[in-house]
């Protein structure tokens, strides 16, 4: 196989889970032989990290009519130059402006990433200026479809975590970094702190457990303004200061997981939700919230429970189950690593298949 030349372009300059996904598919494209770029803003947080791994990144400012069509005439230049055969978009004004300047330049296949769960409005980023539509679960993809993209131009690349960077994360005690004894049951939760992603809902289950079994403690780690502020006030006022332990942000997530002994988000809506993967690669049984992609980060009462959206009695009864189940965590934990390990969907070798084999499907279908 030729190798391919593929440009991805990304508009926003802070760095979530879509430019971590972004990172990690350009990695995985890469190491299979393709010549890989991208287009980013000078001042993105993704800029640094592709440059520091040795990525050629293209800056250009994407705010404005001015920068539109400056950036435009820069990203025609930069494909018509260097030949590439797809340019990847990942948000909205990236693939109005690098899909316009693909388009003048004659690259040959256009694809717009969907990386949200949100109801999509226009189809001018998708099926007008792109070709062709990737997103990160069946879910989205099924939401394309519904409005109005064909079947066969829209793909699921699910989000990758690499089972490599989980075993050789440096071993950790979480406990006794806590002071908490070693036959404590820790419930944890990893995700940035905004009311969407469920803590409230999920302290909330977890206050009765914590008041009927002395030995459950909860760990939240994310960061985020004001939402650490808002659950510090909400664990003094419920008086679960000891019990509940916000952490912040930490860089040690993989080192973190094996500690816990079930992971639970409450999120309010996922595309599709890696953190129930890391989890799941971890070993760790996973209790969710049935919306979005998250059922396809889990297999259903193997490696993980769902519960109905704001039903707090029903996420009670779901984590109580685990508590009182050792057995049962541990059976759940290596049925989810099992799954997650797999390569059909989350391994970097499932994410360059699947990328790799819409690219190639789809410059065929387009050249005939």
């Amino acid at each position: 196989m030729t190798p391919l030349r593929i440009l991805h372009s990304e508009a926003a300059t802070s760095f979530g889970g879509q430019e971590n996904y972004i990172l990690r598919a350009m990695r995985i494209l890469r190491e299979r032989g393709h010549h890989v770029e991208a287009a980013c803003q000078p001042h993105a947080q993704l800029t640094a990290r592709l440059r520091d791994e040795g990525f050629v990144v293209h800056t250009l400012y994407m705010d404005g009519t001015r920068n539109y069509l400056r950036g435009v005439c820069q990203l025609r230049r930069v494909l018509r130059n260097g030949r590439f055969d797809v340019l990847n978009s990942h948000s909205r004004r990236d693939a109005m402006l690098a899909g316009v300047a693909g388009r003048l330049a004659g690259t040959p296949l256009i694809v717009r990433t969907r990386h949200l769960a949100k109801k999509v409005g226009s189809l001018l980023s998708y099926t007008i200026v792109p070709k062709r539509v990737i997103t990160p679960s069946e879910y989205v993809r099924q939401h394309m479809i519904q409005r109005g993209v064909k079947p066969g131009a829209v793909d699921v690349v699910y989000p990758c975590v690499d089972p490599a960077v989980i075993d050789a994360a440096p071993a950790l005690d979480l406990r006794a970094q806590l002071s908490l004894a070693s036959d404590t049951v820790l419930v944890g939760c990893v995700a940035v702190l905004r009311r969407e992603k469920g803590h409230r809902e999920l302290i909330a289950a977890m206050q009765p457990l914590l008041a009927t079994y002395p030995h459950l403690h909860l760990v939240l780690v994310g960061g985020g303004s004001p939402g650490m502020q808002e659950l510090q006030t909400l664990v003094v006022e419920q008086g679960l200061l000891g019990r509940v332990h916000l952490l912040g942000p930490r860089s040690d997530v993989p080192s973190l997981l094996p500690n816990l002994d079930v992971f639970a988000l409450a999120t309010h809506m996922e595309a599709s939700g890696t953190v129930f993967v890391e989890a799941g690669s971890a070993g760790l049984p996973v209790v969710g919230t049935r919306v979005g992609g998250v059922p396809e980060m889990m297999l259903e009462g193997q490696s993980g429970l769902l519960v109905p959206l704001h039903d707090i009695a029903a996420l009670t009864q779901a984590l109580e189950s685990l508590i009182l189940d050792p057995a049962r965590r541990q059976a759940m934990g290596a049925a989810g690593r099992d799954f997650c390990r797999s390569n059909d969907r989350f391994t970097p070798t499932a994410m360059g298949d699947r990328l790799e084999g819409a690219y190639l499907r789809w410059l065929k279908e387009l050249q005939k």
